[in-house]
């Protein structure tokens, strides 16, 4: 099975993907497809046995439309689309100028039709109805001829859209106003004035094309997080290549190239630093403010900035094998996905212009029956033609869904899809893994104490030995000690050893200056004859604590006593209150032994624990909440956590864990700050509540708007919907819709607590 995102050319309404989909779904072999009409794209996944790429936009051709492969990301391709966009943009700018200087030209003229006055400064010619049919023409068919080719590709197709309803409606009027300045004896021989209509049908035709004007600059707005993220690559790479530095353009750069990167500058692919080190701005990928130390051996990531230092690395990842790409790819991905909740609109505008056009024939043969006026069935029928337009219907749940995925991208959640956009806001317990989503993922040194005194100089001389020693071991606890003694000023290079021994499961000793060290557990210091009375009570209290303790003993006497845990991301506390305040149930799972577990669980504030739980084991844990009718969320990071993660309503993985875990979830948080579920699950309410918003008016809209246009009011007040207001009414619909949408882009998580 193969995927392809395809970028659509030609839609004119929710109407049009409707067909589109269609027509994909009748190529043999494709298994699933989506249009979304407001991000203009198709995600199509087929079967390379039974069909190409090249059936499938054959099939798109002969529906009317065209379709082209959308790539992630490559520089220039943002430039192209932008182009792609502002062409457009110039192109309805100018229709719509021409359009608006004509019709506003023949809304003076007719002011005596329409007023019944005689305005004596409105010469006659102005509202001469051959003057009028010359300065309608070009704006008709020029102008409007997108609506006129549109609604013929849609005829060929057995099909309808907005563009049969706009060309019916506005050809209508023209041609009707045609008829009567060829033949006016006809209406007058029926005892009726000869008014012809042009002025609505270029006035119909320039307002809609207004609206499509202020909708694509719309559509490129929701758009904008992707610009935001293609623009935080760099342009050029400083490389070394034949021992000589050289700029050369990003998409030069190859896999093992070494790279130079100087302070200010931004980091133009994923690598490895070899020499140097430097404080890296990662907030543009992570969203963490504080810079990050790099030094050799360290990942760094294409599009960050080097603060201080200078350091080169080696090119591991170019391209769109970089992680912004991945990003970008994500962003889109989502961007073009379709929300279950925008299923009832597609059911609505699937069957809505057929429904419209029945509903404007039996308008117009209802007035025409009833008052034998020809000229109002005209009125109330090109109304309804106009006014019923589902432009509103089709973006309502697209463009928020642009807008929220993009807005979770710039806070650093990847949201893979509109469904788990929308399931997110239904979640109501969290299951928080907590290896490495809770806590840190490795043993830190927590506690240090010396029987020498709380002196510096007595804490850094001990410390200095047992980083001697251990920094020859290569045990988790050894590497824990090592970093803690660096990041308390210990000097390298450490101290020179001898007879070094690692003894399995007890510890490891060593000589320095023909002292014997030693550092291991208090049962091994106990074999050994040493007494560590001394400082039980702080060992017991640090074990209660679910830490480990690591003894340290000097020539066969007790010195100090680290205690060593897993410590917990800073942000875990506080994300589960405000998980809690949201009024979720937060559960934390482990593979622990029960009191560790309940020892962790109590500091951030978690009462339902599962501990002792094996990998396999995980998933079944989640069934069982999903079981109590619970929609859940798996939060995790490691290759153990991807059954869980794929079992659970929403799948939650950590950015920095395993590749296994972020492909097997739904939301990936990039930096592994635990308040971005917050803004997931913030985000996903937010959205769905813009969703509704633009559902309610735009389906209200339609419903109110048709009867009215019908003439339902003529009876009894006596008052018609005028064309041109139909027009600017529908038109200002569909700006409102993207408009709401757009507001999410305000958005702002509310942390520590949620209303």
């Amino acid at each position: 099975m193969e995927s392809v995102n395809l970028r659509l050319k030609g839609m004119g309404c929710a109407s049009c993907a409707t067909r589109i989909e269609q027509a994909i779904y009748e190529v043999n072999g494709v298994r699933e497809c989506n249009v979304n009409f407001g991000a203009e794209q198709a995600a199509v996944k087929y079967n390379p046995r039974q069909t190409t790429l090249e059936d499938i936009q054959q099939a798109v051709s002969a529906a009317g439309y065209t379709a082209q492969p959308l790539e992630a990301l490559g520089m220039g391709e943002d430039d192209a689309e932008k182009k792609a966009r502002e062409a457009e943009e110039t192109k309805l700018r100018n229709k719509v100028i021409v359009g608006g200087i004509i019709s506003a030209i023949l809304v003076i003229g007719s002011l005596p039709m329409m007023t019944g006055l005689d305005i004596p400064w409105i010469p006659m010619w102005a509202h001469n109805a051959w003057f009028q049919f010359i300065l309608t023409t070009p704006v008709l068919f020029w102008c409007g001829k997108s609506f006129f080719v549109g609604a013929w590709k849609a005829f060929k197709g057995h099909s309808s859209n907005m563009n049969t309803l706009v060309a019916l409606g506005t050809g209508s009027a023209y041609f009707y106003s045609l008829f009567i300045t060829l033949f006016p004896v006809f209406l007058i021989s029926q005892g009726l004035k000869p008014e012809v209509y042009y002025e609505p049908a270029a006035v119909i035709v320039t307002l809609i094309l207004l609206g499509r004007l202020l909708e694509t600059r719309a559509k490129g707005e929701t758009s904008e997080a992707i610009r935001k993220l293609m623009g935080l690559q760099a342009r050029t790479a400083r490389v070394i290549r034949q021992g000589k530095e050289a700029d050369i353009p990003i998409q030069e750069v190859e896999v093992g190239d070494i790279i130079v990167v100087r302070p200010g500058e931004k980091i133009p692919v994923d690598g490895e630093v070899i020499e140097g080190s430097s404080a890296i701005d990662e907030s543009m990928v992570t969203g963490e403010p504080v810079p990050v130390t790099k030094q050799s051996g360290d990942e760094v990531i294409g599009a960050t900035i080097n603060k201080t230092g200078s350091f080169k690395f080696r090119a591991s990842r170019v391209g769109k094998d970089t992680m912004l790409a991945q990003i970008v790819k994500l962003v889109q991905e989502a961007q073009g996905s379709k929300a279950p909740i925008q299923r009832l609109a597609d059911l609505v505008t699937g069957v809505f212009v057929p429904v419209v056009i029945a509903i404007a024939i039996a308008t117009f043969v209802i007035w025409f029956d009833f008052t034998g006026n020809v000229t109002l069935a005209i009125i109330t029928t090109v109304g309804v033609l106009i006014i019923a337009c589902p432009c509103a219907l089709g973006l309502a749940t697209p463009t928020s869904i642009m807008v929220g995925t993009g807005k979770g991208a710039e806070n650093g959640v990847l949201i893979k899809g509109a469904e788990s956009l929308e399931l997110a806001h239904k979640i109501n317990s969290i299951v928080l893994d907590k290896t490495g989503t809770l806590t840190q993922g490795k043993p830190t040194v927590t506690d240090y104490l010396t029987l020498g005194g709380t002196a510096h100089d007595n804490e850094i001389k001990l410390l200095r030995l047992a980083a001697g020693v251990e920094n020859n071991s290569e045990h988790p606890l050894a590497e824990a000690i090592v970093e803690y003694a660096k990041a308390q000023g210990v000097e390298t290079p450490f101290p020179e050893i001898t007879d070094f021994e690692a003894i399995s499961g007890k510890g490891v000793q060593a000589k320095i200056s023909d002292r014997w060290v030693q550092i291991g557990t208090g049962r091994w210091m106990q074999e050994l004859g040493i007494d560590i009375q001394s400082l039980q009570s702080y060992r017991e209290t640090w074990e209660a604590a679910a830490k480990t303790t690591a003894w340290i003993a000097v020539d066969g006497e007790i010195e100090g006593l680290f205690g060593i845990a897993d410590a917990l991301k800073p942000s875990s506390a506080s994300a589960v209150k405000s998980l809690q305040k949201m009024g979720l149930e937060v559960v934390m799972l482990t593979g622990d032994n029960q009191k560790t577990a309940e020892a962790i669980a109590r500091e951030v504030g978690i009462t339902r624990v599962f501990a002792e739980v094996r990998p396999d084991q995980k998933s079944e844990r989640v069934k069982a909440l999903q079981s109590e009718g619970k929609v859940v969320a798996m939060v995790g990071d490691g290759i153990n956590d991807a059954p869980a993660l794929a079992q659970a309503d929403v799948g939650i993985s950590i950015g920095t864990g395993t590749d296994v875990a972020i492909a097997a979830s739904d939301i990936t948080l990039i930096s592994g700050d635990l308040q971005n579920i917050v803004t997931a699950i913030q985000l996903s309410h937010a959205t769905i509540k813009n969703i509704r918003q633009n559902l309610f008016f735009a389906f209200v809209y339609n419903t109110a708007g048709i009867p009215i246009a019908a003439g339902i009011l003529y009876p009894f007040t006596g008052w018609l919907l005028n064309p041109v207001l139909a027009g600017a009414a529908m038109a200002l619909s569909s700006v409102s819709v993207v408009t709401n949408a757009l507001r999410l882009r305000k958005f702002q998580a509310k942390l520590q607590g949620y209303s």
